[in-house]
This record gives structure tokens, sequence and C-alpha cells, in this order.
């Protein structure tokens, strides 16, 4: 295709013509010529069309450069009308542009000009046609290059950035199977770790038990070693205290022994003394009568009163009820024939009967307040008391001689001894007698007994002691507060025992034979520290239950007491006696017989739920 010449073209023109026009510029210079085409010729009017992009693109204000295409003559039908529009590399070509919409024949029609318009196109023209087609080559060259370069590199960039991404997700995927890998790895590392813990904590465990098993043992052998030694310690000390008992039963035997001949020896004496009154008061009455010469009124009267003067002292040794001398002579008659009986078992028998008196003295040592205790032991004495391996007149001595040992001591517990002796005695009844003659050889405020004091009788204050029951050790008497002591004891028992009431069990020394000597004691007795301290220890003991059986009588008895024994008590002016007449006082003015007595009320255990008798 041909250059399309577009007319006539001055020289001013072409020297004032700009190769860089814009958009409008163009469009108003493209409808001019079409205006002069129109005029000169019947060639149809170009039709310029635009794409929206490109305009919109021209609009806003880049540069657009138009090129017409150099007309050759030798070349074939060719081309190209080109618009190029320049912005920062992009270009825009007139084959984008449509001057008409009519078909071939509209070009065929313009080309029909083309020889005139040839014609008349100078040398200049041409060269500038020449020029202007190069330069738009050169350019359209450079921007195919770019366009080429931009395409290739565009390209590149694209398979770049696919290959960058391919190797993303390679990248990605081989991420997620080393994050799988270490995840599995992890969490096989936390497996091992979790197991690894568990198994340390188990040995840890195994180790502890272990420890604490050792320690078990240990602890086991180390308690087994302590109460072996404790066993063999205790064994020591029962050894030592049976044979310091042993030691002690026969020095009170060489004591009471000793004790029962001075007692004999005074007895014979006084019956000696009392004889030979008799018979000076027989021989001064029958001088009287036979006497030739005749005595005064006043002669008969002295001699009369000196004979009542010397029968009186001789009778009133002993303050005693006539009832309570009557019972106690009856109870140590049947304790001598005892004592005489066995010693002519002793005398043609050699058995040794040490074992049996063992047993019934460990027997008695652990009676303790707990209702368990008591009968056990109870139950014991009485199996040893009917062994027919012993005379069981020797298991009687036996055992009144050892519990009235364990009376004499303060720490014993009285109530708890009362209960065996009721429960003994309710299977062998003639043990009470006995138990009590015993008793009232031991402490002769048991009768009750006072032994008066009397110098014509006692050739000393200590021989008196001996006589009421002070003990001697190496030839010195204790003291009056430690016998005082054992007194108390001693009555303490005795008030446990007559107020002891057991269920379906009798008591053959009841609560009537303590009133009967609560009675004998303030009718016969005198006031003084001894019947103070065993009055006081039988009230703590018995006075509770006599409230309870005797009611207004024993509140009379007490009154008696707080007006008679205790004023009397007072008179004297014994400071040893002030301390117990205090506690006398205070416990009837506090009415202290209303409170059930300490012990009274054994223990089912060692921890709770008493038992009362």
């Amino acid at each position: 295709m041909g250059a399309m010449k577009l007319g006539r073209v001055d020289d001013d023109d072409i020297a004032a013509a700009d190769p860089d026009w814009s958009f409008d510029a163009l469009v108003s210079e493209l409808n001019a010529l079409e205006n002069n085409l129109s005029a000169n010729s019947s060639t149809p009017p170009l039709h310029f069309h635009q794409t929206t992009s490109s305009r919109k693109e021209i609009e806003k204000g880049r540069r657009f450069v138009f090129r017409a295409p150099e007309y050759e003559t030798d070349s074939e039908d060719d081309d190209d009308k080109a618009l190029v529009v320049s912005d920062t590399g992009k270009h825009f070509t007139c084959d984008e542009i449509y001057l008409s919409d009519s078909d071939d024949s509209d070009v065929e029609s313009a080309l029909e000009v083309q020889p005139y318009l040839m014609n008349k196109v100078g040398e200049v023209e041409g060269a500038l046609i020449e020029l202007t087609h190069d330069h738009q080559l050169r350019v359209n060259d450079g921007i195919r290059n770019k366009i080429s370069a931009l395409e290739i590199a565009l390209l590149n960039e694209s398979q770049n950035s696919i290959s960058s991404l391919l190797r993303v997700e390679k990248f990605k995927d081989t991420r997620q199977e080393l994050d799988k890998k270490f995840d599995t790895q992890y969490q096989r590392q936390i497996a091992e770790a979790l197991d690894n813990q568990l198994t340390a904590v188990q040995q840890d465990r195994e180790l502890r038990s272990q420890i604490e098993e050792r320690k078990i043992r240990s602890d086991a052998a180390y308690e087994e070693a302590k109460r072996k030694v404790a066993l063999q310690e205790e064994k020591q000390q029962q050894e030592k205290a049976k044979a310091e008992a042993e030691a002690k039963l026969k020095a009170e035997e060489v004591k009471q022994a000793a004790l029962e001949a001075e007692k004999k020896a005074v007895m014979e004496a006084k019956t000696k003394a009392a004889m030979e009154a008799e018979k000076r008061a027989a021989a001064e009455k029958n001088a009287v009568e036979n006497s030739k010469t005749v005595t005064s009124g006043v002669t008969q009267e002295t001699a009369s009163s000196l004979l009542n003067t010397e029968t009186k002292e001789s009778s009133y040794v002993y303050r005693a009820a006539a009832s309570a001398s009557n019972i106690e002579h009856g109870r140590l008659q049947k304790l001598k024939e005892l004592y005489e009986r066995n010693q002519v078992v002793r005398s043609s028998s050699t058995q040794d009967y040490t074992r049996h008196e063992s047993d019934i003295s460990r027997n008695i040592r652990q009676i303790r307040g707990i209702r368990d205790n008591v009968r056990s032991k109870a139950s014991e004495l009485v199996k040893l008391l009917n062994d027919h391996q012993c005379p069981q007149s020797f298991s009687v001595e036996m055992l009144v001689k050892k519990v009235v040992l364990s009376c004499a001591s303060p720490a014993s517990a009285p109530f708890a001894i009362a209960s065996v002796i009721v429960l003994i005695t309710s299977q062998v009844p003639y043990v009470m007698d006995i138990l009590l003659a015993e008793l009232h050889t031991a402490c002769l405020y048991t009768v009750p007994k006072h032994l008066v004091y009397k110098k014509s009788i006692f050739q000393s204050k200590e021989a008196y002691f001996r006589s009421i029951g002070y003990r001697e050790d190496n030839g010195k008497l204790e003291s009056t507060e430690d016998y005082l002591k054992r007194l108390e004891s001693y009555m303490k028992v005795y008030g446990a025992l007559v107020q002891t009431e057991i269920p379906n069990i009798q008591n053959l020394h009841g609560l009537q034979e303590g009133w009967a000597w609560l009675a004998r004691l303030l009718n016969s007795l005198p006031a003084n520290q001894y019947t103070a301290v065993s009055l006081n220890a039988f009230l703590q003991m018995a006075g509770f239950a006599l409230f309870k059986r005797y009611k207004s009588q024993f509140l009379k008895m007490l009154n008696v007491i707080s007006d008679k024994f205790l004023v009397d008590l007072k008179s004297q002016n014994i400071p040893e006696s002030a301390k117990t007449t205090a506690y006398m006082q205070a416990y009837i003015e506090d009415k202290k017989f209303l409170q059930v007595p300490e012990g009274r009320n054994l223990q089912s255990n060692t921890l709770s739920s008493e038992y009362e008798p």
C-alpha cells in the first residue's frame, strides 16, 4: 500500500511543523485536512477512531507523537499509517486508529488522489517525509525493541515468579514435612521425657517405700529391743521388789512377833497387876474384918478409894465399845487359830510355797482402778486360794498379809482393793474375818479402839508408840507424820470396803458395819490427832454412801462431829491436828458428802467409760 498524499504543504508550514503534537492539535489538523480534501476532491472524509483507553491516556497529559508513513514508490502496497503515543516507555501506534468506518473502497478512492498529491510534493517535502519516516521507523524499532525487552523481562519475571512460587510451594511442602518430622520427633521426645519422668517418679516412690519399710522395720526392731530391755528391767525391778518385799515382810514378821511378844508381856503384866491388886484388896478386907482394933471410918474410905482407883486404871487402858471389843476378840481368835494350824503344818512339812506366795503378791500389786482388772485379779486370787498344791490356810494367810501390806501405801487404790476383797470373800467367806483381824492388828483404829497412855503401865513414850502400831527401823521409831499417813491409808481402805456394793454380790462387811464403826468411835473414843485422822479418812471414803443410805441420821452424826468432836479437838490446841480439823470442818460446811469420792467409779478401760460398784 503506497503512502497517502495529504495535499500540498507550504514551505512555511514545513518550517513551522513540529513533529510532537498534542492530541487536540492533531485532531484539529486532521479536521482541517479533511475539509481541504473535501473541497478539492471527491475523496470521502477520513474518520478518526481511537480507543477509549488511548484517549484516556492522552487526556491525562501524556505526549502524543504522530508520524506519517514515508511514501515509497518502489515498494509493494503497504501498510503503515502510524500514530505513536509515548508515556514512560508505552507507545500508541496508528495501527489502533481507524480513519474511517468504510470498507476497502474508501481506501481505494483515497489512493486515487495519490498521484495528484505526490505530484504536488517537492523535493524538500519528500526529504522531510523521508526523514520523518526514517525517524519513525527508528522510534518504532526502539519501541518494539523496548516492548520486546519488556515482554521478555515480563516473561522472565513471570517465569521467575512462577519459579519462585513453585520454590515457595516446594519450600512450604518441605517445611511442612520438616514440621511434621519435628513435631513427631518433639512428641517422641515429650513421650520419652514423660516416660522417663514417670519411671523416675516410680523409682522414687519405690525408694521412698523401701526407706519407709526399712524405717518401720528399724522402729519395730528398736521398739522390740526397747520392750525387751523394759521387760528385763521390769523383771529385775520385780525381782528386786520381791527381794525387798520379802526382806520387808520378814522384818515385819520379826517386828510383829516382837510387838506380839510385847503386847503379850503387857497383857500379862496387866493381868498380874490386876491379880495382885485383887489379892491385896482381899487381904486388906480380911485384915479389916479380923482386926481387934476398930479403925475409923475415914481409914476405911481411903482404902476403898485406893482400891477403886487401881481397878479403874486397869479397866480403862483401852478405850473401845464393848461390842467392838467382843467382835475384835472373835476375829483375833480365828486369826490365831489359823496361824497355829499353819505353824503345825510348817513344822511337819518341808514343801516350799515361795512361788505360790509370789503369784499372790504379784496379783495384788497389779490391782488398778479398772473394772476388768479388778475382776481378773479377783478371779486369779480365788484360783490361787483354791489351788490344791498349797493348803488353803497357807494361801489365806499369805493373801491377808499381802493385802494389808498393800493398804499401808498412800498411793494404793482403796476402792479397787475393796472391790477385790468383796469379790474374793463372796466365794471364800471366812477370808473376811481373817482379813479384818489382820487389819485390826495393823491398825487398832479400824476396830475402833484407842490405847490410853499411862505412865504406870508404859515405861516410856516409845513403848506406848510401839503398842499403838509405830514401826521401828534399826532401833529407831518412825515419825508421827509417817505413822499418820499410814493410818490414813488403812482407814481409807476400810472406809472403801464398807461402802462397796457390787450387783449380785454380797458384801459381808457392808455399810451397816460402817455406820456401827462411826457410832462406836464417836461414843467411845476421845478426840485426838489419831482419832481425827481416822475419822476424816473414813468420811472421805464412806460419807457419800452413808448419806445416801441414812439421810437425816447421817446429818445428825455430822452435827455431833461438828458440835462435840471438833470442839474437843480444838480445845486441846494440838498444832498437828489443826490441818485435819480444817479439813473436817470444810467437809461438813461445804457438804462434800454430796460429791462422789474420787476413784469410787471404776473405769471400764484406761480411756473412758466408768463403772460404779
